[in-house]
């Protein structure tokens, strides 16, 4: 009887052992007011804080490139809204140069596909885009995966944040999606003007810029997303040396040619250069072009047609101005320097 107690007591006390190791906290994710339901099912990877912290490590880590230098942070920098700021493409190993311009990462729970192209359509995948873009980290999913393996610090994170504890490819990209979910950028001054909050008083050329911007702009960059996550042709002239057909590399389609995805607004004015080749380097280019620089190349967006067979949107020097104006608004200050982002 003495030998069978202590036996259910040893039991007991290993599984109520066991069950420590695989405490983790869930975080709350808190989607701002004035936001769009998220589109990730976060039911499906929900966000803990040894999950954060171990997508945290695996963003800043250059052990996800072949060179062990470049990590996601090289090229998605906090301080530029996580772009490359002033780089018109990205750049990997070997400093090689990639064809497009670094997209920001931010308010991914809210957006469908991923890339300028859409080649991802769950946000689980899409690290693996530039892991396997030779001209980024040019490095293999198996390879990243066995170099973590042989990491002890690695093998005690993945036990902490994963009940099953397991280095594998699903467990590594749970854990960046987890980190990359947290970085919602929602406290713009304009968050908090449509929020009626304390900060957010609009001047009256940031109230004209916000009119001239919902009648000129906002078909496309919708919702406080800034950004209707859609595919379109806005006219720009087709760079030869490129031919970056867009879409259409993703669905083979030719209604999809030279159609890219509709960026977010929200810190525009950190991530310079802009369009998908990062061919403007001002915001003041952008909106030249859109005035009288857009081409009818195929498959253009007919919204940038007009009845009178005008095509662009027409602007007055002064409405570009008070646009620029309420662009710079959507800066979040709190988002570049929220220190749960930063190594």
């Amino acid at each position: 009887m003495k030998k069978i107690l202590i036996v259910l007591l040893v039991c007991t006390f290993l599984s109520c052992k066991k069950d420590e190791v695989y405490t983790n906290v869930e975080l709350v994710f808190e989607k701002p007011s004035n936001f769009p339901e998220p589109h990730y099912d976060l039911k499906s990877n929900p966000i803990t804080e040894k999950g954060f912290e171990l997508g945290k490590k695996l963003y800043h880590d250059g052990k996800l490139s072949s060179d062990g230098v470049v990590s996601c942070a090289f090229c998605h920098q906090q301080k530029f809204a996580f772009t490359h700021h002033g780089h018109q493409f990205s750049h990997g190993v070997e400093d090689r140069k990639g064809k497009r311009n670094t997209q920001p990462i931010q308010n991914v729970a809210f957006q469908k596909q991923f890339s300028w192209d859409g080649a991802a359509f769950h946000l689980d995948l899409f690290p693996i885009i530039p892991i396997t873009n030779p001209d980024e980290m040019d490095e293999t999913v198996t390879n990243v995966i066995g170099k973590l393996q042989k990491d002890k610090v690695y093998k005690q994170l993945f036990s902490e944040a994963f009940k099953d504890g397991k280095i594998n490819a699903d467990n590594t990209f749970k854990a960046l999606s987890q980190f990359m979910l947290m970085m919602v950028s929602s406290n713009s001054k304009y968050d908090k003007y449509v929020r009626k909050e304390k900060g957010g008083d609009f001047s009256n050329e940031e109230k004209k810029g916000l009119a001239l911007f919902k009648e000129k702009c906002a078909s496309c960059h919708t919702s406080d997303l800034f950004t209707n996550d859609a595919f379109r042709n806005n006219g720009l002239p087709i760079n030869p040396d490129l031919n970056d057909l867009g879409r259409m590399t993703v669905t083979l389609l030719e209604e999809d040619k030279y159609k890219f995805k509709v960026p977010s607004l929200r810190n525009i004015e950190l991530t310079a250069p802009y369009m998908h080749d990062g061919r403007f380097g001002s915001l003041v280019s952008v909106l030249n072009f859109y005035s009288n620089g857009i081409q009818e190349t195929q498959n253009l967006d007919p919204i940038l047609k007009s009845t009178k067979g005008i095509v662009g949107i027409q602007l007055k020097q002064e409405e570009k101005t008070a646009i620029i104006v309420f662009l710079k608004t959507l800066t979040d200050e709190e988002f570049i320097t929220d220190k749960r982002f930063t190594e």
